[in-house]
């Protein structure tokens, strides 16, 4: 997609293309309205879509992968419990070795056994750098990694990593079928097998992802027998296609969630959920720009900017400010590093710094305006608000920044320079938000650390913090890292987002964890779709 710069085209006109959109897109149940589809099927809305669907490339790293399992997972209070271990790990004393009793008559869906050789193929493989794995360095902690016959696994660990069982929800990927295989371009990156409780289908990229329930799932076979995740980027239309009866449950924004409770197409109650998460918006502050790489600029911009009406205006009220990837309501949050909303404050640190307002405004300094371009991902109404709210701050401390919209195709290439209004956020534990977003050994790694942070204090105590079993120690560090965001910020934190779900009320056990970033895929209420029951009428 071209980018284009937002507010280019009048509402009226953007409606009438979203509904003639949506009447030209296929149903993604392959037949007519997801309602009438069968009391044993579910089609369900999300934005975004994985790149593979292999664990090995980074595929349900987070868990509930549906086609796969991994050793632990979680249930609905985010507690690990076990999945293709029978118990939770054995810890040694010094926390270096981590010992999982594997669960025995577990299958792959094409028949293979599951056994502790899998395992081993899996974490192996992740971690040899010619696998095109992005997040591998979240597996930095393991040493080793041996079978001990078929039913143990052992890990052995470089240093004391507190949190390295949440590590092991990764999925498990069957050896005598990818092992055969490009781990990069192989089939089965598009077509898996797993030991999950669903069979993929079918997957028409941009379109949809297909399930069937796993008739051999060890855990028993799912009463929705037919699933399906229809990828719709565009939240209109994706509001569009649940008002109109082709989706049984989407994620949408406040504004458009809020009138679609009540009856649905065909008279189907619908209800609403809200999940509480750990998903932030922040806008990324790239070292490398004239503008944005100024201390002074990122200083300002930090406090230019009310969190508190981003909240109500934007989200009203289905969140709260952020300040770091912290929620202020996590054990975890520093307390006395909340930033207030000081326009005031925000034009000193401007002023003393050399940026003078110029005849537009616009402030200059030897020769340099504060201007930048921020770019948010199209169709998305979240990161478009916030980008616009964000901008309106900027421009009233004298900083222009220029919004523009666009894919990730046409972003990426641009973040080293360009600002980006970006999300993250993990509730299983601070180094998973912390160490990607900030460390500068990740810098320009992709979509980590996007903003090229580079402060050697917020590295040692990253480091610290990932090296320690103490939670003393753990905290005590991620206190000085929050810290020292305050006094030098690579990111400007917005807000942590509720994640809103309309959903058809035809089914028991719907419910929400406190969620990532990541949602649609492995969240919301479909986290535990294969526990559904259809409601006794």
């Amino acid at each position: 997609m071209t980018a284009r710069t937002v507010r280019g085209v009048a509402r009226a006109t953007l409606a009438a293309a979203l509904i003639t959109g949506a009447a030209a897109c296929s149903n993604p149940a392959g037949g007519a309205a997801a309602g009438s589809a069968g009391a044993d099927s579910a089609v369900v809305g999300i934005a975004s879509e994985p790149e593979s669907l292999s664990p090995l490339l980074g595929y349900g790293k987070d868990g509930n992968s549906k086609i796969f399992d991994g050793l632990l997972t979680h249930d609905a209070g985010m507690r690990l419990r076990p999945a293709l271990a029978e118990a939770l790990p054995e810890v040694s004393a010094d926390g270096l070795t981590y010992t999982y009793k594997l669960r025995q008559g577990v299958k792959f869906s094409d028949g293979a056994p599951f056994s502790a050789k899998d395992v081993v193929f899996t974490y192996r493989t992740i971690l040899d750098p010619k696998t095109n794995n992005a997040s591998k360095t979240e597996l930095d902690a393991i040493s080793g990694v041996e079978a001990r016959g078929e039913d143990t696994v052992v890990f052995t660990l470089k240093y004391p990593y507190a949190p390295f069982a949440e590590r092991t929800v990764l999925p498990i990927a069957p050896q005598h079928i990818a092992g055969a295989q490009d781990v990069n371009s192989g089939e089965f990156t598009t077509r898996p097998v797993g030991t999950g409780p669903y069979l993929l289908t079918g997957w028409s990229k941009g379109e949809k992802i297909s399930f069937k329930a796993n008739p051999a799932y060890w855990g028993g076979e799912p009463a929705v027998k037919k699933f399906t995740m229809a990828v719709i980027k565009d939240d209109d239309v994706r509001a569009t296609r649940l008002r109109s009866g082709e989706l049984d449950a989407a994620i949408l924004p406040p504004n458009l969630a809020k009138g679609l409770g009540g009856k649905g197409a065909g008279g189907t109650a619908r209800t609403t959920l809200a999940a509480k998460t750990f998903d932030y918006r922040n806008v990324t502050l790239p070292t490398h720009h004239p503008v944005t790489g100024d201390p002074a600029v990122r200083r300002a911009l930090d406090v230019a900017v009310d969190r508190a009406a981003m909240v109500d205006k934007l989200l009203e009220g289905a969140g709260k400010p952020a300040y770091g990837p912290v929620p202020t309501d996590s054990p975890w949050f520093t307390a006395g590093t909340e930033r207030a909303h000081d326009l005031e404050g925000a034009k000193r640190i401007l002023d003393d710094a050399g940026w003078k307002a110029g005849a537009d405004g616009v402030r200059v300094k030897d020769g340099v305006r504060a201007s930048f371009p921020l770019w948010y991902t199209s169709g998305d109404k979240i990161r478009q608000d916030h980008a616009l709210a964000f901008a309106s701050d900027a421009k009233k401390a004298g900083i222009e920044v220029k919004t523009e919209a666009g894919t990730w195709e046409v972003i990426e290439p641009r973040m080293k320079t360009e600002a980006v209004l970006a999300g993250g956020g993990s509730p299983a534990d601070p180094d998973f938000d912390q160490y990607p977003l900030l460390t500068s050994s990740l810098a320009g790694d992709g979509f980590n650390n996007m903003a090229w942070y580079d402060n050697p204090v917020v590295d040692r105590a990253l480091g610290d913090a990932r090296r320690s079993g103490d939670p003393a120690v753990r905290k005590a560090a991620y206190d000085t890292v929050q810290r020292e965001l305050v006094k030098d910020p690579g990111y400007v934190f917005l807000t942590h987002i509720d994640h809103l779900y309309v959903v058809n009320d035809t089914w028991e056990g719907l419910t929400t964890q406190v969620e990532p970033h990541d949602h649609g895929l492995g969240a919301g209420p479909w986290w535990n779709v294969e526990a559904w029951k259809p409601k006794q009428k």
